[in-house]
């Protein structure tokens, strides 16, 4: 007979359990973090001199004290097929290096250090305004097709509201470590880690916003796993399996665990 935990978790997954369990003891983090979050939009909306950027897709990258890989990665974005975007880079209270001089990129920093990735990126996203939404970490690439290839997807007719490609992963010396490519199930992403926003590319709704619990590098699921299971709750996310991300993979973290394929 399966111990009760066991039970549980086979027959919720154990990602769903455990973001019940932060909801629980670490709910009340998230309260503060609102109010940070809407002090930060509110003072950046007023220091900007026009109204929010408005485009197709809106890109959202948070960094934090990685000035070169950040400059991959914005170059990355901004070498897209598609030119009807924004690209907002949202600094953790870090300070910014020197960007590249483009009409489509907007750099923001926060007036101090928050160290939560799902608030970064949430300011990102309501200081835009984009009938879709990118993510893309600092230390990232895009192929330049990829928002091509998922907005291809995303405005055909019947197409979903979400949807994700696949990585590429690397290891820090550049080697190849593996192609993740797993097609979206629901229950099956209860159980395992193949879900990433760096490949995610969604329609803007009121679902699409970051958990802001206080999540230390201890605290699982990650904000990744937690905001593409709620907003397929009530939205279709499908899986377009075309390499369109070179994600590094850094050997000591959690998603070393990931299974390239279920």
């Amino acid at each position: 007979m399966r111990a009760p935990w066991e039970l549980a978790k086979w027959l919720f997954g154990w990602h769903v359990l455990y973001e019940w369990r932060n909801r629980v003891l670490l709910g009340h983090t998230a309260r503060a973090l609102r109010r940070t979050e809407d002090a930060e939009v509110g003072r950046l909306d007023r220091a900007a001199a026009e109204a929010r950027p408005r485009a197709l897709v809106a890109t959202v990258i948070a960094t934090y004290r990685r000035p070169e890989a950040l400059r991959a990665a914005v170059s990355s974005a901004l070498a897209q097929t598609v030119t009807d975007q924004v690209v907002i880079v949202v600094d953790d209270g870090a300070g910014l290096p020197d960007l590249p001089d483009d009409p489509r990129l907007v750099a923001v920093s926060l007036s101090h250090n928050i160290g939560i990735a799902g608030v970064v990126r949430n300011v990102g996203i309501r200081l835009t305004d984009s009938r879709f939404v990118a993510f893309l970490d600092d230390d990232n690439l895009w192929e330049p097709d990829h928002l091509e290839v998922a907005l291809a997807a995303l405005t055909a007719r019947g197409g979903p509201d979400a949807v994700y490609t696949a990585l590429r992963r690397v290891l820090p010396d550049g080697t190849e470590r593996d192609v993740l490519s797993v097609p979206y199930d629901r229950r099956l992403a209860t159980r395992k880690a193949f879900l990433d926003t760096n490949a995610f590319v969604a329609r803007r709704t009121p679902a699409l916003r970051f958990s802001r619990i206080r999540r230390t590098p201890e605290v699982l699921p990650r904000e990744d796993w937690e905001l593409i299971h709620r907003y397929a709750r009530h939205h279709r996310v499908v899986h377009v399996p075309q390499v369109t991300v070179r994600y590094l993979t850094n050997p000591s973290s959690y998603y070393t665990e990931w299974q390239s394929q279920p």
